[in-house]
């Protein structure tokens, strides 16, 4: 156990702590809630950063942390799903969720087949993360129909746009390989 495995195991260990203070009935909850989220948010960047500074990377924290991301935002998409109750929300929360499952049965795929660098992380996948993040971290904090949250749901859809860009680009660069196994 090292400081970045434990930093990925905290944001596990934040999702029941999100959903309780999601549904808490006080006026502060919106706000903590979403403070929370930023904080893993933080620690999401943070335990990479450190794992890769002092030579900390192991297997089990390179299996975990895509895990505990995609635990977070799944768990805050569904939370707003029911929050905003409207298909304008949960359009883009059901690409970015479906895009999640389809890149990483993907990523196991090509792993398998000892080409998981071509499904690596790129540019426009960190870009899409980076959006989307703000828009749940925005969207955590304000109720719909505030400005903020109007702002949230656009930057969502930017993110939107930009998982189904990325989605593409991991899966042009896996065809061959894909294709061949038809």
């Amino acid at each position: 156990m090292n400081i970045p495995n434990i930093l990925t195991l905290a944001r596990i260990v934040f999702i029941p702590l999100l959903v309780v203070l999601f549904y808490l009935p006080f006026n502060w909850s919106m706000p903590v809630a979403a403070g929370l989220f930023a904080l893993a948010s933080i620690t999401d960047w943070l335990d990479g950063y450190l794992a890769r500074r002092w030579n900390q990377s192991t297997p089990f924290g390179a299996f975990l942390d895509p895990v505990a991301d995609k635990l977070m935002v799944a768990v805050a998409l569904a939370l707003l799903i029911e929050r905003f109750d409207t298909l304008v929300l949960t359009l883009p929360a059901l690409v970015i969720i479906g895009r999640e499952i389809v890149i990483s049965a993907l990523r196991e795929w090509m792993a398998e087949m000892g080409k998981r660098g071509m499904v690596a992380v790129s540019w426009i996948g960190k870009l899409k993360t980076t959006l989307q993040m703000v828009a749940l971290l925005i969207l955590l904090a304000f109720p719909p129909g505030h400005e903020l949250a109007i702002i949230g749901v656009v930057v969502l859809y930017a993110a939107a746009i930009l998982t189904l860009w990325s989605m593409a680009q991991y899966l042009k660069a896996a065809w061959p390989h894909l294709s061949r196994s038809m």
